[in-house]
């Protein structure tokens, strides 16, 4: 079989799971790139305002033979990044059925390639998920359209489901007992070295169909892994092993303390058993990619993780919440996060002024001998306590001191945020924005503390009527500051 002729401006590239983990980021990538995309989503309202100008946005379902070939229209290369794993039913028949659909549907259309991501594994014992993984990955090769099949071990970055199940255990469990899985070895690869895979493949001259075996620089065990994220976030962890427990019962201890879904989670621990090392070095020979390693990889998503937060608008994600905020706050990914609003008569610039003016000789509008105590408790165990007071009265810039705080960051008349520097078992941050609404403000105060391990959680539930006590009184004193009534 002939190798198809390379990409040009023109080509059009289908991409399915543009609203998942890595389709999201492969989008992003193919956009600033200048490609153009068409995206197949069961629910395009709620990706097509978040494309591109440039990118089409088609309503369809991989199930649904009809829409398949709509979408396939004028397609040159279609990733297929879909799965079933949290379905309700077998996912294993969804998948076989999905991937004929598209592999069908793909060839009658005269799409060019197909790109599929897998997982890695080999031998006659591969868990459901590993197994069908590979199966979708050989029906799309015998379509008779070219199909470059990636097989990856664990993907390492903010948000992936196999970082948020290492994370929630080693944050949430100062000692685990850790069963055999947990000397697997594996080779994670971070999820940038996943979309620049993803990426550079649209120019690979290559014939036919392959599988390329892709993973981190180094090969290490589960338990390698849960300890160097305990060492990167300064936790003190125990794990005590076991011989007894099995994957299954596992995934029944493993619901109990990661937001892994339940169904989801115990896919991925049985999957955990089987060894996902590459043993197939071609990728090193296609590509000019050198990936990292595990600890840089965990670095990155830590990294990532805090940039993106920082760049979060908590009034954005409250809105996007389903349900009310439980007692103790709303926790987003390892955060937890507690926010109130008021709206006000007068416009932003005045609202923003009375915040602006936070501490010092102002003082913190509510309870200010509460303040004066946990400063003096913050000067005991060696912080700075409450002495730093602030540079000017009127005026904030990012990097100025405020009392046991720092600013972080400021816009003015619309944000302020504060990142705490008293002594806390954990990272907390004090923030208030202020939006315009009609003739008036809404000004919204959200208090965020990222747990160091379970001290962590039991330092914000404990003190948590206290926060609520305090804060809520502040926020009426900024709106009285403000001459508002109440």
């Amino acid at each position: 079989m002939k190798a198809y002729p390379l990409r040009d401006d023109a080509n059009l590239i289908l991409l399915t799971g543009a609203t998942g983990y890595v389709g999201g980021r492969l989008l992003r990538a193919l956009e600033a790139a200048g490609d153009r995309v068409r995206c197949l989503s069961r629910h395009p309202e709620a990706l097509s305002e978040r494309v591109a100008q440039t990118t089409e946005v088609v309503k369809g379902d991989v199930l649904d033979p009809g829409s398949l070939a709509r979408a396939m229209v004028g397609v040159h290369s279609a990733y297929y990044l879909v799965h079933s794993m949290a379905s309700a039913n077998s996912f294993e028949a969804e998948d076989r059925l999905a991937a004929n659909a598209f592999a069908l549907a793909a060839r009658a259309a005269g799409v060019n390639r197909i790109i599929y991501l897998g997982g890695l594994g080999s031998g006659s014992d591969l868990s459901a998920h590993l197994r069908s993984r590979q199966e979708v990955g050989r029906i799309l090769r015998e379509s008779g359209v070219p199909t470059i099949e990636f097989r990856a071990a664990i993907v390492i970055g903010s948000g992936s489901a196999s970082f948020e199940m290492i994370r929630a255990l080693v944050e949430k469990l100062p000692v685990m007992i850790t069963p055999r899985w947990v000397n697997t070895s594996t080779q994670p690869i971070a999820v940038e070295d996943v979309i620049a895979y993803l990426k550079q493949v649209l120019d690979l001259e290559i014939n036919g169909s392959r599988v390329i075996e892709i993973g981190g620089a180094d090969q290490v065990t589960y338990l390698d892994l849960m300890k160097e994220y305990a060492r990167q976030r300064g936790l003190k962890r125990w794990m005590i092993p076991v011989p007894v427990l099995s994957p299954r019962l596992s995934s029944l201890w493993l619901g109990l303390v990661t937001p892994v879904y339940a169904r989801v989670g115990r896919e991925l621990v049985d999957s955990l058993r089987n060894e996902t090392i590459v043993r197939d070095e071609s990728a090193n020979d296609l590509f000019s990619i050198r990936p990292l390693g595990p600890r840089e990889a965990l670095k990155r998503a830590l990294t990532n993780e805090d940039r993106e937060f920082a760049e979060t608008r908590w009034s954005d994600a409250f809105s996007s919440v389903s349900c009310s905020p439980q007692w103790g706050g709303v926790a987003f990914g390892r955060r937890i996060v507690d926010s109130r609003t008021v709206r006000v008569s007068c416009a932003p610039p005045a609202a923003f002024r009375s915040i602006e003016q936070l501490g010092g000789r102002t003082g913190w509008y509510y309870g200010d001998w509460l303040w004066r105590v946990r400063g003096l408790l913050d000067l005991l165990f060696g912080g700075a306590g409450m002495r730093r007071g602030r540079r000017d009265p009127d005026r904030l810039f990012v990097g100025d001191t405020l009392d046991f705080w720092r600013v972080e960051e400021i816009q003015a008349d619309t944000l302020l945020r504060l990142a705490a520097e008293m002594r806390l078992p954990g990272r907390a941050w004090l923030q208030f924005e202020v939006k315009p609404d009609g003739s008036g403000s809404v000004v919204r105060q959200t208090a965020i503390f990222d747990p160091a391990g379970v001290f962590g959680q039991l330092y914000w539930y404990l003190l948590y009527p206290v926060h609520q006590f305090v804060f809520a009184g502040m926020l009426r004193g900024i709106v009285d500051a403000m001459g508002e009534s109440h």
